[in-house]
This record gives C-alpha cells, structure tokens and sequence, in this order.
C-alpha cells in the first residue's frame, strides 16, 4: 500500500526529502539509446581519390633527409638504394642520430597505401617521429620520367 499514517492531524503536509531519481534515469537511458544509434552513422566509409594538396610549402632543411619509395617498392635515401630492413641504421647515419631531424618522404603514384604505411611504420619504429610528406605543388605537372641517380625535381613541396 501506498499510505503512511501521521501522528499529527494538522494541514500541514510533511516535506518529503527524499529524490525521485526515475526520471532522471530514464532521460539518461533515452540519450544512451540515441548515442548507440547515432555514433555507427558518424564514421564515413566512402572511397575517395585524394587531390594533390595545396598546403603552403615549408622551407626546407639545408641537408634534408630524402627517404624515396619507388615503384617498385624499392627504398633509397640519396641515391643510395636499400631494402627495409636496413632503413634504420641507414637513417641513424644520414642523420647522425638526430632522431629528432624531420624525414622528408616521398613516393611514387604507384606505390599502395599500405605499403607507404609499412615504410612509415619502419621508420617509427627506429625512433624517427617527425615525417613529412612530398608532393607536388598545386600547378606544376608531374615529369614524365625520371632517372634513379636524379635530383629532385624543384617543383615538389612537403606537405604538412
């Protein structure tokens, strides 16, 4: 039963001091049903073809550290080709053990994502945080072919 019997028969009603909290649980409950609906349709999943980007250029280093993925996933820092595995020491004598020298990377169209990632990942992993990316500037058209031992073209910028 839902009665209480008082001792005093006045008109005075007793201050209850106790808090209702069922409705603010159920308003509580309500949001967490409406943010378990609503955050699966926050991610996008949509294939995209990246544009080139047209970040303002930063200056560049007087020696910067060029680390090159190639077509055929062949690495070189210079001129001088690697395999992954040695991109470690190679990094740690291109920039006497500065890991703090910021990396310059670039890498062919053809190169997947994931691979850059792997390559990305390596150098991560011996300790080299700050990469930047190259890519072309906004209006300058990629060259048509280039040569394995030649500089690099003036018309790239890194992207931040």
């Amino acid at each position: 039963m839902a009665g209480g019997i008082r001792e005093n028969h006045g008109d005075d009603l007793v201050e209850n001091h106790e808090i209702n909290v069922t409705p603010f649980i159920d308003v509580m409950l309500v949001l967490l049903i409406i943010f378990m609906v609503a955050a699966p349709l926050a991610t996008v999943d949509i294939n995209v073809d990246l544009p080139v980007s047209n970040a303002t250029p930063s200056e560049r280093p007087e020696q910067p550290v060029f680390v090159t993925v190639k077509p055929d996933l062949t690495l070189s820092i210079g001129n001088e080709t690697l395999p992954l595995d040695s991109l470690g020491t190679a990094l740690r004598q291109a920039t006497n053990d500065d890991k703090g020298q910021r990396i310059f990377l670039r890498a062919d169209k053809q190169v997947a994502y994931g691979d850059l990632m792997t390559v990305m990942n390596s150098m991560r992993d011996n300790g080299y945080l700050s990469i930047a990316l190259v890519g072309l500037e906004t209006g300058a058209a990629a060259p048509a072919t280039e040569t394995a031992g030649a500089a690099a073209p003036t018309n790239e910028a890194p992207a931040e």
